[in-house]
């Protein structure tokens, strides 16, 4: 290679590195060759995490929602798509992406995705919806379950005991709810309700926070993820916090306390400044019994809203939105729910005909998942997998399917297979070797 060869490429990469958008390239078979700071900072994914992984393990989305894998399919480009999953760290993400083909002397070898991160805009932006809501309060708060009567209970008391207060929960349960809810259930509350969202905070959003603290009157302050944060920014957070004690104070997390502070992603100290009342919200799919309710309450709120809207569900329905997991539980539903209304204006009840072709599809993936064994054993009528690579896939299954029973939480798995956290954590890592 020449020098200018050489100089060109070092460009390239620098050129890649320091985007504004995300570059997320693939070759021909899903896996990642190419994967810039920018994707990074909207994934929250280290390349070493994907390296030897296809797309689709790493991010909870079918392969006809996938821009990247519809353009190897295609070899078509995908232009001005819109895109919402959720990432394995169980990140709601919503990207506006332009992603195309590559060739080599007409034979497709891959494709290249560049994405802008519109998740704040989809939030504060484009949803006067909830906006629109009103305050929200324990009694508008779906809980038919008992896990959930739970919850209240237990966040009503929180909310008299004017304590910091440390929210659990996957993307999309309703943290930022219950949270809003707490603050108006405290007795007496004059206090304003803000919001520090710690997905994309820095050193400086931090040294605002703590003039805003110091400069306003009492306040209930939620600081939504705070797992979110480097472990830096989460000592400088801990530190702003102790030093204005006159505001109350909740926060959340997205997974298990105990497996956050193990893998070095929850400050120690930070946890225990929150968890004077520790709330653990359960996933939708752990709560069947709230499902349809919060279904028909959301779509009561959107005719309160807007004037207009359906307000029942077919049976049919029903069954398929209870047949679904939803990895991004009540918001997942929500956007089901805004995506169906904002197309009908005369009809009233939610038919089947009116759901989604895509949403259709995962609900089938999801029942043909449950019903029937991966086919790894036989590749075609006459050909097997060498032994050793069938053990592999075959432990790499079950230990997938078990990381789902159980919410991928290490301790729990391990638990029920029989093994210690650090043989399954030995497991997992040689899987991905």
């Amino acid at each position: 290679m020449s020098i200018h060869e050489n100089i060109l490429d070092i460009c390239n990469q620098f050129a890649v590195d320091h985007a504004t958008i995300g570059i997320h390239a693939v070759d021909h078979s899903g896996r990642t060759i190419v994967y810039n700071r920018k994707m990074k900072e909207i994934e929250g994914l280290n390349i070493e995490d994907i390296k030897d992984h296809s797309i689709l393990e790493l991010f909870n989305f079918d392969k006809i929602e996938s821009t990247l894998l519809k353009v190897l399919q295609s070899g078509e480009p995908q232009l001005r798509v819109k895109q919402r999953y959720w990432n394995t760290n169980k990140v709601e993400i919503t990207t506006m992406n332009d992603t195309y083909p590559i060739y080599e002397q007409q034979e497709l070898i891959g494709a290249i995705e560049f994405a802008q991160d519109i998740t704040a805009l989809e939030k504060f932006v484009l949803q006067p919806l909830r906006k629109n809501r009103g305050k929200i309060t324990f009694n508008q708060i779906t809980a038919q379950s008992s896990a959930m009567k739970s919850v209240i209970s237990t966040a009503e008391q929180a909310a008299a005991a004017d304590l910091p207060v440390l929210l659990i929960g996957e993307t999309g349960v309703g943290k930022d709810n219950l949270a809003e809810a707490i603050h108006y259930g405290s007795a007496g509350n004059e206090r304003i309700f803000h919001t520090f969202h710690c997905l994309h905070a820095d050193t400086d959003i931090i040294q605002q926070l703590e003039e805003t603290l110091q400069q306003q009157p009492p306040m209930t302050l939620f600081c939504e993820r705070i797992d979110a944060l480097s472990i830096s920014l989460q000592q400088a957070l801990l530190y702003v916090l102790q030093k204005t004690p006159t505001h109350q104070f909740i926060a959340s997390i997205g997974d298990d306390p105990v497996e956050l502070i193990a893998s070095g992603t929850l400050l120690k100290e930070l946890y225990y400044f929150f968890a004077s009342f520790a709330i653990r919200i359960p996933p939708l799919r752990k709560r069947p019994e709230d499902m349809i309710p919060c279904a028909e309450s959301y779509l009561k709120i959107r005719v309160e809203s807007l004037g207009t809207g359906l307000t029942k569900i077919d049976d049919q329905v029903k069954e398929l939105l209870l047949a679904y997991d939803w990895p991004g539980n009540l918001r997942e539903l929500e956007l089901l729910l805004d995506e169906v209304s904002s197309m009908r204006t005369t009809e009233d009840t939610l038919t089947l005909d009116m759901l989604p072709l895509q949403f259709k599809m995962k609900v089938e993936a999801v029942a043909n998942d449950a019903s029937r064994p991966r086919d790894f054993i036989v590749q075609s009528d006459s050909k097997l997998l060498p032994f050793d690579q069938y053990l592999r896939e075959a432990e790499k299954y079950y230990l997938q399917k078990a990381m789902k029973l159980h919410d991928h939480n290490i301790t729990k798995t391990a638990n029920s297979l029989g093994m210690s956290r650090q043989n399954l954590q030995y497991r997992l890592k040689k899987l991905k070797e």
